[in-house]
């Protein structure tokens, strides 16, 4: 797992081999970041990152400057990695969570510019993901709902869907009301 650019550009961190997560590849991640950075100013905007995995996207969001950073992470190895990395790197603004996504956007109080999720890829219930996050008011306005998933997941039928962008076998599915 690689940050793929900001202040901890190039930096490498490898998981343990009890992490099963797929890290968004680095070709997906330039990809999509080439996109938000067009739209925001990372250093003014609030992230929710949920199915977090390795934390490859709020590690890669705290190193472009985003200063408020939520990351979700229900498996145990996983939030540990997590944890690991954030305290390797000082990473203040992100404030970790070890809690089942789901309850987490059920739940939830907070609003955020962007929410990022990358759930497994074979994982039951993707489709369900916008209508939780619109129907709890959890994003800003003008705040962008991102879902990671494989080339067999089709979202478009779904409300507040926009646009997919494929970087080979990583789609973005992106939602904004």
């Amino acid at each position: 797992m690689r940050i793929v650019s900001g202040m901890y550009k190039g930096r490498i961190f490898s998981p343990p081999k009890s992490i099963k997560a797929r890290p968004t590849t680095d070709i997906a991640k330039e990809g999509l970041f080439n996109i938000l950075s067009n739209s925001y100013d990372f250093d003014r905007i609030a992230i929710l990152d949920i199915f977090s995995g390795t934390g490859s996207i709020s590690f890669e969001f705290a190193s472009r400057g985003c200063q408020s950073i939520h990351l979700v992470e229900m498996n145990h190895s996983h939030f540990n990695f997590i944890r690991s990395v954030i305290k390797e790197l000082n990473l203040d603004q992100i404030t970790p969570i070890r809690h089942d996504a789901y309850k987490f956007l059920k739940n939830c109080r907070i609003q955020f510019d962007i929410i990022f999720a990358d759930p497994p890829y074979e994982f039951k219930g993707i489709e369900t993901i916008p209508d939780l996050v619109f129907q709890n008011t959890l994003l800003k306005d003008n705040g962008l709902l991102i879902i990671e998933h494989s080339k067999r997941t089709d979202l478009s039928k779904l409300n507040n869907y926009k646009e997919t962008r494929n970087y080979g076998n990583v789609h973005f599915s992106f939602f904004k009301l």
